[in-house]
């Protein structure tokens, strides 16, 4: 299949933030050390303590078709530039930990602007701008029915959808709590409110007694309490990121995953269209980074309508926002810059006969299947609806022209050659359960125990696990799984072979519980190296593994218990605010979410440097093994990013930083929950890396 390239261009068009008062120059000008072009903004930020370090300036604009967003750090002098700004006048301000946001000004590209940092009078006021997790922080694990870990995992639970510790969820709506007489009544109404109301009170109602602890830590902040654990500024190679922002979507959206480019060639779609998949809106958002517009298409579905009818909601009323048909989530863009996106094309009831009939059918048969496949054509502006057996969600796609899928305790693919030969969608999918070859006869016969089953060499296991995140081993082809339960500790390698089902064998990893201090728990994203070397975080205890199956001392004797390499793993624990009365183990109070490899380098931190998502800080963390450091791409502004996935594009080889960046996007559920409140979009995000803060 080929690659399709929609033109390189020199330079990446983007725009930033800037400052305050200046003079328009034609060409370059130099100020407080500070040298600029005609399309930039630079200046110095001081504030009542000398300069500002590691604070970050903020441009905003509406004047372009869509609203634009460029941020930058200040150097250890204070000083900043905005580079490569579009045309267009903008709203600058600073914005830092220690601080307050200063004033806005207006300001535009050509003008050097110097910027008054306004010192935070007290700590309540500093921690305004605090990410979510500082504020969770202040959250006591209570003692009780749950043990602290169990209470740990489930507030992380509620971060599967959105922030905890926002403004949105650490104050309690006034007519909310006018209507109850304590704060614990208030939090009973308000989780049983909106489009996610019934899950949210079950899952609270099961806290029992203990459900009191959010009761008084809101009523503590409310009574004037603030953060004691701060974050830190952004230092070193941290001030050297510039991140842009474009709205897009609607403002009811939720969880919107995005695509740039094939994560296979990073070249492909060059300074093209950015798609969203938004689940509960039914729709493409789309961007375009060179004319700064959004807007978005329709996904056309068949399925039923679910959610039709929602608990009233704080922010709208009994209007139905998140009633749907095609339910989209993950998306994948292929060689032909082709959007695949997963969504209901039908009934979950509704499953083709071949699904238990077929080879694969009979091997191992699915009944149900709950999310299909969508396929997305630019060119022709056209959907196809790819009915599969196995429930779709995340995904990658594999040098073989497989997209992978994982589903539980299984692995399905669409071959998409052969949908694009055939368009059949039996002849092009294929699935296989997790079942290990324990009497190593080189194929997986049926008649293996079954999970929770003994053991017996004779005959071969299937296998439990979760493929929340499937990743393919660019080294092998194998394709490997990862689950997101609270307690899971698998990895789980799949071998197809060359005639699946039979031939497809499982393996299983799990770190003995000696092999961290603490002990790492709740597993999460995963992705690989072009070495092999597969990265996993872990939701649960905050850790992030490395796991290389090349120090394995023998794989040739299958370990259905998953203990056959401990040598194969490395851990890694990023210091993290963490709840304060924690005592037998220091949970975070966040939670990542999935692992992408920067196959590509396209943040310049070399090749095959692992990052993940993080819910409740704004950021991605990315983990340099060259030096055993973490780097955080902070987005402080507007607060609520929360990135589920990320994918790099090369724009211009030639171009250096300027012609390369990783794109990500706003993506929890509820973008009335942002900075902003109600009547604010989800947004685009690019991060890029210069060589130093000054650079343009």
């Amino acid at each position: 299949m080929g690659r399709l390239r929609r033109g390189l261009l020199a330079g990446v068009a983007a725009a930033m933030l800037a400052a305050v008062s200046g003079l328009a120059v034609e060409g370059r000008q130099e100020a407080g050390g500070v040298t600029i072009d005609a399309d930039d903004i630079g200046g110095v930020v001081t504030s009542s303590a000398g300069p500002e370090a590691g604070v970050w300036v903020v441009a905003e604009t509406t004047d372009l078709p869509t609203r634009f967003i460029r941020i930058v750090a200040t150097d250890d002098e204070g000083r900043y530039v905005l580079p490569d700004l579009p045309d267009a006048t903008y709203e600058l301000f600073v914005r830092g930990y220690g601080l307050v946001d200063s004033p806005r000004v207006t300001a535009s590209p050509g003008q050097t602007v110097d910027l008054e940092g306004v010192v935070a009078p007290d700590a309540r006021a500093a921690a305004a701008v605090y990410p979510a997790a500082w504020w969770l922080s202040m959250l006591e694990l209570p003692e009780g029915e749950h043990s602290q870990q169990e209470l740990g995992s489930q507030v992380t639970g509620c971060m599967n959808c959105h922030q905890v510790g926002n403004r949105a969820t650490r104050e309690i709506p006034g007519d909310i709590l006018d209507a109850a007489d304590s704060h614990l009544a208030a939090w009973d109404r308000r989780v049983a409110m909106g489009p996610m109301g019934s899950s949210m009170a079950g899952a609270f109602g099961r806290l029992g007694d203990q459900r009191r602890m959010f009761a008084d830590w809101t009523e503590r902040i409310a009574a004037g309490e603030a953060p004691t654990q701060t974050p830190p500024r952004p230092t070193g190679i941290e001030r050297n990121v510039v991140v842009t922002l474009w709205d897009w979507g609607t403002q009811t959206d939720g969880r919107t995953d995005s695509a740039a480019s094939d994560v296979r060639d990073a070249t492909v779609n060059a300074d093209g269209l950015v798609y969203g998949v938004v689940q509960p809106s039914d729709i493409l958002a789309v961007v375009d980074p060179v004319e700064h517009r959004a807007f978005t298409i329709d996904i056309p579905s068949s399925g039923p309508t679910i959610q039709g009818r929602t608990p009233e909601s704080p922010y709208w009323g009994d209007d139905p926002v998140w009633a749907r048909q095609s339910d989209p989530r993950s998306v994948a863009m292929d060689g032909d810059g082709r959007v695949w996106l997963t969504g209901r094309v039908r009934a979950p009831g509704e499953q083709p006969a071949f699904c238990t009939e077929n080879a694969f059918g009979r091997h191992y048969p699915l009944a149900q299947g709950t999310r299909q496949v969508f396929m997305y054509d630019p060119e022709t502006e056209a959907f196809s609806e790819i009915d599969t057996c196995f429930s779709a969600d995340h995904n990658q796609i594999g040098e073989d022209e497989r997209i992978y899928y994982g589903f539980n305790s299984g692995l399905g693919w669409i071959d998409m050659e052969i949908w694009d030969e055939t368009g059949d969608a039996e002849a092009a999918q294929g699935w296989c359960p997790g079942v290990v070859d324990t009497n190593q006869d080189g194929v997986i016969t049926p008649g293996w125990t079954e999970p929770g089953e003994a053991i017996d060499p004779t005959r071969d296991h299937r296998i439990q696990f979760g493929c929340y995140s499937p990743a393919v081993n660019p080294a092998d082809a194998s394709v490997w799984c990862s689950g997101n339960g609270r307690t899971q500790r698998q990895l789980v390698r799949l071998e197809l072979g060359d005639n699946p089902p039979g031939s497809c064998v499982a393996e299983l990893y799990e770190p003995p519980p000696s092999v961290t201090n603490p002990t790492a728990y709740g597993s999460g994203g995963l992705h690989l190296t072009t070495e092999g070397v597969a990265w996993q975080d872990w939701r649960g205890s905050g850790h992030f593994a490395r796991f290389d199956r090349s120090q394995c001392a023998d794989i040739s004797g299958p370990q259905a218990d998953g203990q056959g390499c401990p040598e194969g793993w490395t851990f890694y624990r990023m210091d993290k605010p963490i709840y304060q009365n924690a005592e037998a183990f220091p949970i975070n109070a966040d939670e990542s979410y999935l692992t992408q490899v920067d196959h590509h380098d396209v943040l310049g931190l070399g090749p095959d440097v692992p990052l993940y998502g993080v819910v409740n800080t704004d950021s991605l963390e990315v983990f340099v093994p060259d030096t055993e450091q973490f780097v955080t791409l902070r987005v402080p502004y507007p607060m609520g990013f929360f990135s589920r996935s990320s994918n790099g594009r090369i724009d211009d080889p030639a171009a250096g930083w300027k012609g390369r960046g990783l794109w990500s996007s706003y993506s929890n559920y509820a973008a009335w929950h942002l900075e902003g409140g109600p009547g604010t979009n989800q947004k685009a995000v690019k991060f890029q890396i210069r060589p130093d803060p000054l650079a343009h």
